[in-house]
């Protein structure tokens, strides 16, 4: 086993001036070990919270952990650097991984070697996939055993080498804290994503002189990184981007997670009051655009809004920001926004532009950078346009065909619990998810504020994501509302995290949607396999969860199951100081709707018994929309 070589030996050539301009560290000079080397570094990367289960492997580490709060510690009561031990390492990732969503700091989970560095491929895959900048350090076997299939051994680069940003492999004590230093700058730059770094327990042994400062020689790298800090649109570019601004009748804004990674937000919901453009989101770009804006349409998609997804067959240019038309939003690229004349797309990934779907414009730049640049174009070139029939149009859409649902009966719905949950919540606080039908809707009915408050695993869908990451969350945010709002299906995968809530004590709420079974597919098995329910009914399993939180010390476990005590106890449970936990029984037979097939156009949206659906329109001359007068322009 070889360590990685990414970068060439050329770059090694640069002076430690180029590697850091960070101030002289106070221990710089003195002999420390390989593990006090690596926590004097995470201490001078910021971190204050390391998420993290041990064993053999990883035992130096942990002990300087230790030693290094001790030593921190003085008068204080608490650690300066937190050693949070979850029920198991995928836990840990997830943490990691909502601490870093909800801060947009780099989250940081430690673990050892074989199983414990093979149980977090799942969260460092979902955090690839998701764009989360986290540094997992897992230990590994001495040197002089790799490739013996020694105990707790596993062939961590190779394995993690398809799921990562990058992995580094620590074969030269000298290269430690420069590679622990350079984890976090991968991390954190350009697409954020997970960087790995498998450190063999014998560099964690080795002593040597902590220099407290320096880089690897990733000189290449850091180019293309500055490059992208430093992207201009110049102005030909911008002023193409305003001539088909200009040209359009009906502008759409398609909002992304990348919005959010590139501190956008702000920006393009500037953008998108000066000239009046309506906007929709992606699942992962929840927040970025105040979902309660006035010209916001909400989520897109295959569980999307029906008025968002509406705007999209209607709109004639699409600006994409920090999206990437992935398949729940453009499951076939050609039926998506079939009648837009141009398309726009700003990403800080170039791969992204035109994977998916032909552009006539692109910017490869951050997203806050490259909206406010095109927002001053505008501004001092003069430009305006009068977008108001577009407007008055997509709000109509939202009056026309609302978010509705079953609305009477004796069984609660889980819709009714979402909009509930949002009337008190207001759109202040930060929601997890596991993934399946309790998923989509949190993300149709909950409302975002501002960006960060919305965790969810999109690309991956994993389940058993909610709780750990609502855990990871809370730590970050110690005086926030932090809600976990997951499915009994999804909260089994990682139940043994209900202790982990009450063991520190956190004041996470835990919000269960139970319909004994895996709903979504269910639904699916319903609409596809004529209710051949194989392998997703859960309704003989003998859980009883109540219990499973008394017995993890929830003072609050309640369970509803008549609608009318379903307001007054969702409040009890919110104002509850502590760890809370609601088990809500909710219909069996809810579904997910609107839904988009598999393949299929925004047009074959299958809206349900009690959304409203419509005729899709024609457009005429002129950007005439050729519908019923009530629904025309």
């Amino acid at each position: 086993m070889q360590e990685p070589a990414p970068f060439s030996e050329a770059d090694k050539a640069e002076t430690t001036a180029e590697k850091s301009a960070a101030s002289v560290h106070p221990r710089a000079g003195e002999s420390m070990s390989g593990a006090e080397m690596v926590v004097e570094v995470l201490a001078q990367e910021g971190v204050d919270t390391v998420f993290g289960y041990s064993g053999g492997a990883i035992l130096p580490t942990y002990d300087a952990v230790f030693r290094y709060n001790e030593r921190e510690r003085g008068d204080a009561d608490a650690d300066s650097m937190r050693l949070v031990v979850p029920a198991n390492e995928q836990g840990a990732g997830f943490m990691a991984a909502g601490y870093a969503r909800s801060s947009g700091k780099v989250g940081v989970f430690l673990v050892t070697s074989g199983p414990g560095a093979t149980n977090t491929v799942t969260p460092i895959r979902d955090c690839m996939a998701d764009s989360v900048p986290v540094v997992l350090i897992t230990g590994q076997v001495a040197r002089s055993a790799m490739g013996t299939d020694a105990f707790q051994e596993a062939p961590i680069v190779n394995i993690m080498g398809n799921c990562a940003k990058h992995v580094f492999l620590v074969t030269r004590p000298e290269q430690l804290e420069d590679t622990i230093r350079t984890a976090f700058e991968v991390a954190r730059s350009g697409r954020p994503g997970p960087v790995v770094v498998d450190l063999p327990k014998d560099v964690q042994n080795w002593v040597g002189e902590f220099k407290g400062s320096g880089l690897l020689g990733i000189r290449g790298y850091r180019q293309r990184m500055e490059g992208l800090r430093q992207s201009t649109v110049p102005d030909a570019k911008a002023e193409r981007f305003f001539e088909m601004l200009a040209g359009s009748s009906r502008p759409l804004l398609y909002v992304g997670g990348g919005a959010i990674h590139g501190e956008g937000s702000e920006a393009v919901s500037a953008f998108a009051r000066e000239y009046g453009i309506p906007s929709v989101s992606t699942v992962m770009g929840l927040g970025a655009v105040d979902t309660k804006d006035d010209l916001h349409l909400h989520m897109l998609g295959m569980h999307g809004t029906a008025y968002a997804n509406y705007a999209v067959e209607d709109c004639d240019f699409i600006i994409a920001v920090g999206s990437r038309f992935d398949d729940r939003v453009a499951a076939k690229a050609e039926l998506f926004a079939p009648l837009a004349e141009h398309v726009a797309h700003i990403d800080i990934d170039a791969a992204e532009i035109g994977k998916v779907k032909k552009v006539d414009w692109s910017h490869v730049g951050e997203a806050g950078a490259t909206m406010a640049q095109l927002l001053a174009h505008g501004r001092e070139k003069g430009f305006s346009k009068d977008l108001a029939r577009w407007g008055d149009h997509c709000m109509a859409l939202r009056e026309r065909h609302p978010m509705r649902y079953k609305e009477d009966g004796p069984l609660i719905q889980p819709q009714a619990v979402m909009a509930k949950l949002n009337d008190i919540t207001g759109g202040e606080a930060i929601v997890s998810t596991g993934v399946g039908q309790h998923q989509m809707w949190a993300a149709q009915y909950l409302d975002f504020r501002r960006p960060r408050l919305w965790m969810t695993s999109g690309s991956m869908g994993t389940m058993g994501f909610g709780l750990p990451a609502a855990i990871g969350a809370q730590f970050a945010n110690p005086d926030a509302l932090v809600i976990d709002v997951d499915g009994d299906g999804s909260l089994r995968m990682n139940l043994g995290e209900m202790e982990t809530v009450t063991t520190y004590d956190l004041p996470v709420k835990v919000l269960l949607l139970n319909n004994n079974g895996d709903g979504m597919v269910r639904q699916w098995q319903k609409l596809y396999f004529d209710d051949r329910f194989s392998g997703s009914d859960k309704s003989l399993f003998k859980k009883d969860f109540i219990k499973a939180a008394e017995s993890d010390g929830f003072e609050f476990a309640r369970r509803v199951s008549d609608p009318e005590e379903l307001g007054a106890t969702l409040q009890a449970f919110v104002d509850f100081p502590g760890p809370a936990f609601l088990e809500v029984m909710i219909d069996p037979d809810a579904g997910v709707y609107p839904m988009v097939g598999p393949g299929m156009g925004y047009k074959q949206m299958v809206t349900g018994e009690y959304i409203p659906s419509r005729e899709i329109p024609t457009i005429g001359r002129g950007g005439r929309i050729d519908v019923d007068p009530s629904e025309a322009f």
